[in-house]
């Protein structure tokens, strides 16, 4: 389960006080797919690595399974990223090297993962994704748009997170190709009981996930179905 506490986030822009992230809270229990809409600059960004600890909250609580992240030390906070967070990005940020089996296990090697281990279930989580075996050998940058983004959710599966935070993952994608990414993050919440919170501009993406918040002058507020 996911719960965000009363999140405050503040910087300065010269003389003035910005607050991207102003008392914000939510809370998703484990195996829901969110989404987090609003306009450009409206603090999506800076929520979204609030909650996958690449920044920190001036004030408030992020609780995953009921463990404090905010209040965790360095250390652990790696630990964190690197066991119980995927991250699923708009440009892919794949290894472009490596092949779609390399990178996916890439995450697993940095966890400690015999390489027997790394390699089956990287196998695995590509067929998951519906990449078929023939290209699961392909160097990253010999694939399609939306056979890297498929490769870039298998990575984020690797060491089975609880949560997976998606920042704008159909943005470089053609509608069609869209849609079955956004059919695939789904099929994995319901299927893993993974938490996938999905942030983005697009309302008609957003439209799919089973539940939507706006993001506005650092306010969340949830929209229903009927809004």
């Amino acid at each position: 389960m996911l719960q965000v506490r009363n999140i405050v986030k503040q910087f300065r822009s010269g003389d003035t006080l910005l607050t991207p992230v102003n008392d914000v809270s939510l809370t998703l229990p484990q195996g829901s797919f969110a989404s987090i809409v609003g306009k450009s600059g409206s603090g999506k960004s800076t929520l979204l690595s609030i909650l996958g600890a690449l920044d920190k909250a001036d004030s408030g609580q992020v609780l995953v399974n009921d463990v404090d992240i905010t209040s965790l030390p360095d250390r652990k906070l790696t630990a964190y990223r690197r066991d119980d967070i995927g991250f699923v990005f708009q440009q892919y940020n794949l290894m472009p090297n490596l092949s779609a089996k390399e990178n996916v296990m890439l995450p697993m090697e940095f966890a400690g993962v015999p390489k027997a281990e790394r390699a089956a279930r990287a196998a695995e989580l590509l067929t998951t994704v519906e990449l078929p075996p023939e290209v699961h050998d392909r160097k990253a940058n010999r694939l399609s748009g939306g056979m890297q983004q498929r490769v870039s959710i298998a990575r984020a599966l690797a060491n089975h997170p609880k949560l997976i935070l998606a920042d704008e993952p159909t943005g470089n994608l053609d509608e069609q190709t869209g849609d079955l990414i956004i059919e695939l993050l789904r099929n994995l919440s319901r299927k893993q009981e993974t938490t996938i919170l999905v942030v983005t501009h697009d309302r008609s993406l957003a439209a799919r996930t089973d539940r939507r918040f706006r993001l506005s002058q650092g306010k969340l507020e949830e929209i229903t179905r009927e809004t």
